[in-house]
C-alpha cells in the first residue's frame, strides 16, 4: 500500500475503540440472552467480528503488524426461528459439477437418446435417420439436457464419473414451512423464498473438509501407530516410544504340527503367518 493511502493513527485508533465497544456489546447480550439461540447474541456476535476484522486490516496497512486473535466470520446459518411443530418442510439441494470429459459426456448421451425412439432429432445440420440418433450432437447443452432428464439427481451423482462429470460442493437444506404452498405457486423462481432461519437442519460436502482432517491428521497422528488385536478385534495405539515385540506366528504353528495339534491354517483357531493373504 501506498504512504498516501495508509490509515492515519486516527483511523487505527477509532478501529480499536470499535473493537472495544463490541466487545461490551457482545458480554452485554451474552449475560442477557434468553437461550443458546438467542438472535441478539448472534448479531453481537457478527458485529464484534467485522469490528475486529476492520482493526486488524488497518493495523496491518499503518504499522505492519497483526492482532494476537482471530474471529471466524460468519459462515454458518442462523439461529433457527420456525415453528417448533413443522406442518410442512421444503427440501432444497444444490449439486456442482464440473465438464471434465466433454466426449465422454456426450457419448453417454448419444447412447441414451439412441435408446430412446421418442426423442426427436434435434441436432442442428443433423440427417441421421432414427428416433434421436443427432440429438446430442457436438453440444454439451443438449446432452446434459438428455441426462438430467432420463436419470434422478441422485443416480447422476453416484455415478456422476461415467458421465464425464466432476464433483464440486453439495449441500441439502431441511427447511420448515407453515403450510405447504400450493400447485405451481413458486415453480417461477424456486429458491427465492429459502429463508435460513427456518432450516432446521443442513447437510454440506466439499472438498475442504477432506484438507481440514487431512491438516489434523498431519498435526496430530505422525507419531503414532494404529494395530489391531487379532484374537479380540480391540484397537489398539502404540506410540514410537513403545517396545514391540514381533510374534513369529509361523514357528508357533511348527511347534503346534510337531507336537500332534490340530492349529494348522485351516482349522478351527489357526493362524496365518505375517503377510499371509487374509
Amino acid at each position: 500500500m501506498s504512504d498516501a493511502a495508509q490509515p492515519t493513527a486516527a483511523e487505527v485508533r477509532a478501529a480499536a475503540e470499535a473493537v472495544k465497544a463490541a466487545l461490551d456489546r457482545h458480554l452485554d447480550a451474552v449475560e442477557r440472552r434468553s437461550g443458546e439461540d438467542d438472535p441478539a447474541v448472534y448479531a453481537a456476535f457478527n458485529e464484534l467480528a467485522a469490528a475486529a476484522e476492520a482493526y486488524d486490516e488497518l493495523l496491518y496497512d499503518a504499522y505492519d503488524e497483526v492482532t494476537p486473535f482471530e474471529i471466524p466470520g460468519d459462515d454458518s446459518l442462523p439461529a433457527y426461528a420456525g415453528p417448533d411443530e413443522p406442518s410442512a418442510l421444503s427440501v432444497l439441494i444444490r449439486r456442482d459439477y464440473a465438464v471434465a470429459e466433454p466426449q465422454r459426456l456426450l457419448a453417454q448421451a448419444q447412447r441414451v437418446a439412441d435408446l430412446d425412439p421418442d426423442v426427436p432429432d434435434l441436432a442442428p445440420g443433423s440427417h441421421r435417420p432414427g428416433g434421436g440418433a443427432g440429438i446430442v450432437g457436438g453440444s454439451v447443452h443438449a446432452a446434459l439436457g438428455v441426462l438430467f432428464g432420463e436419470y434422478e439427481p441422485d443416480e447422476i451423482a453416484s455415478r456422476h464419473k461415467e458421465f464425464g462429470l466432476e464433483e464440486g460442493d453439495s449441500t441439502l437444506w431441511v427447511a420448515a414451512l407453515d403450510d405447504l404452498a400450493e400447485p405451481g405457486e413458486w415453480l417461477s423462481a424456486p429458491f427465492d423464498q429459502a429463508d435460513p432461519q427456518r432450516v432446521v437442519c443442513r447437510f454440506d460436502v466439499s472438498a475442504v473438509f477432506d484438507e481440514e482432517l487431512d491438516d489434523l491428521d498431519d498435526d496430530g497422528l505422525d507419531d503414532v501407530v494404529l494395530g489391531v488385536a487379532e484374537d479380540d478385534g480391540m484397537l489398539g495405539v502404540v506410540s514410537d516410544d513403545d517396545d514391540i515385540e514381533v510374534v513369529d506366528d509361523l514357528d508357533d504353528e511348527a511347534e503346534t504340527d510337531g507336537a500332534g495339534g490340530a492349529g494348522g491354517a485351516g482349522a478351527p483357531g489357526g493362524r496365518k503367518g505375517p503377510g499371509a493373504p487374509r
